[in-house]
């Protein structure tokens, strides 16, 4: 079921920026030429069918792809406007990575950008963690939303290490 969050009502959070950089993590935009090395990250822990929307939210102008890095290395991820404009995701962050606050900071970080660029209003498409998306942003389902602009998608098989 895809969700619905207010984005003018999103404010930054000073405090959990300075928690996940006291963790070494740094949030920025993703570059173009990391395209391939993103996009195979991303593939191989989350599948095809997510590094095919991020490829698409990177090669966006500006780009529209967020990443999560630590010590150099990438984290987690974040896109927008990727499968349809004024979409939130997909998002994951690695496994390793998790419960550290990354997800939520990818996350607010994506949507403050696109409250930035004129959005009143971002809809999650096919959320997966609701309760985590309510609590973290205030969405609330969209009733009959599923399977939404998914309709009639081709079935992408076994394309991640879960199929996913």
């Amino acid at each position: 079921m895809d969700m619905l969050v207010k984005l003018y009502d999103l404010r930054p959070d000073a405090e959990l920026d300075a928690r996940i950089a006291a963790h070494g993590f740094e949030i920025r935009l993703a570059l173009p030429p990391e395209l391939h090395v993103v996009t195979r990250w991303i593939a191989s822990r989350f599948g095809e069918g997510w590094a095919s929307e991020a490829t698409i939210a990177m090669s966006r102008q500006p780009v529209s792809c967020l990443l999560a890095t630590v010590e150099g290395k990438l984290a987690g991820f974040a896109c927008y406007d990727a499968t349809a404009r004024g979409f939130f995701g997909p998002t994951g962050v690695d496994e390793s990575h998790r419960s550290k606050g990354v997800g939520q900071a990818l996350l607010l970080r994506a949507l403050l950008a696109m409250r930035d660029i004129g959005y009143g209003y971002a809809v999650i498409g096919s959320a997966g963690p609701m309760e985590f998306y309510r609590r973290t942003v205030g969405a609330i389902p969209i009733e009959g939303s599923k399977p939404g602009i998914y309709r009639g998608m081709l079935d992408l098989g076994p394309t991640g290490p879960t199929g996913s």
